[in-house]
C-alpha cells in the first residue's frame, strides 16, 4: 500500500511541476516603411520581418519594428529614436538586431544635418548593444532608390549614406547585411520606385536569414528562455519610406 502511494505522490508532483518556458531567439527587424511593409500587399502577411520568421522557423521570434518615415537622425523629421517602436523593440529586449534606417534620412530636410549620421548610427548600435539581451547587431544597406520621390535620391543614398554606414560598421565591427547588392537590378520588384513588393520582401527577407544563419556559428549571447508575447505593433503608413 505504502509502495502504492509513494508512486501516486510522484505523478502528483511531476502533474503539478512548471512546463518549462519554450527557448527563443529574438529577432528585432529596426527600420522604416520598407520594414514596416508600406507598398507589400498583404502587409501582415508578407512585411520582410514575417517572412524572415517564417524562414528561421521554429525557435525563433522574429518582430517588426518598422516606421514608416522613420529617420535614423535625430534631428530628422521622423527620428527613430521618438517613437513607440523604439521603445517596444527596446523592451523586446532581442537577441539580434537588425539595422535598416537611411533611406529617409535623404531628404533634403534631413540630409542637411549628414554630419551627425554616423555619431547617431553608432549611438543606435550602442544603446541595443547595451541591453541586458546583449544582442548581436547588423548592419543594412538601404535598398536601391529606382525613382526618387518624396525627396529620397538614389544619389544620397548609394553616394553618401552607404559609405557612413560602412564606416561605422568597420569601426565598430559589425557585420553588414548589402541589401542594396541584394535588390539591385530588381526595378520590377519597386512599383513606386523605392518600396518593395511582396517578391521585393522576401528577396529582402532571404538576404538577412542567409547572414543570421551564416553567423549560427558564432553563438548567440545572453539568455534565451522564456516566452514571448506574439504581438505586432500597428503603425500608421505615410508618404515616404
Amino acid at each position: 500500500m505504502r509502495k502504492y502511494s509513494i508512486v501516486a505522490a510522484v505523478v502528483i508532483c511531476l502533474q503539478a511541476a512548471p512546463v518549462r518556458a519554450a527557448e527563443v531567439v529574438r529577432v528585432a527587424c529596426v527600420g522604416d516603411s520598407i520594414t514596416y511593409g508600406a507598398g507589400v500587399a498583404n502587409r501582415g502577411k508578407n512585411n520582410y520581418p514575417k517572412v524572415l520568421g517564417g524562414l528561421l522557423g521554429a525557435g525563433y521570434e522574429s518582430r517588426n519594428f518598422g516606421v514608416s518615415g522613420a529617420t535614423l537622425l535625430k534631428k530628422g523629421d521622423l527620428p527613430y529614436w521618438r517613437t513607440g517602436a523604439f521603445k517596444a523593440a527596446t523592451e523586446f529586449k532581442p537577441h539580434i538586431v537588425i539595422i535598416k534606417l537611411g533611406t529617409n534620412d535623404s531628404k533634403p530636410q534631413n540630409w542637411k544635418h549628414k554630419a551627425q549620421y554616423a555619431v547617431d548610427l553608432a549611438a543606435l548600435v550602442d544603446h541595443f548593444k547595451a541591453l541586458s539581451s546583449r544582442p548581436k547587431v547588423w548592419l543594412c544597406k538601404p535598398v536601391p532608390v529606382y525613382k526618387d520621390r518624396w525627396g529620397i535620391t538614389e544619389k544620397v543614398v548609394k553616394g553618401e549614406v552607404i559609405p557612413l554606414l560602412e564606416g561605422v560598421a568597420k569601426k565598430k565591427k559589425l557585420p553588414v547585411i548589402d541589401l542594396y547588392k541584394a535588390l539591385s537590378g530588381a526595378r520590377e520588384h519597386f512599383p513606386d520606385g523605392v518600396h518593395p513588393n511582396v517578391k521585393g520582401a522576401e528577396i529582402l527577407a532571404r538576404a538577412v536569414y542567409k547572414a543570421i544563419k551564416g553567423a549560427i556559428k558564432e553563438p548567440i549571447k545572453g539568455p534565451i528562455k522564456g516566452k514571448v508575447k506574439r504581438t505586432a505593433e500597428r503603425l500608421p503608413a505615410k508618404a515616404g519610406s
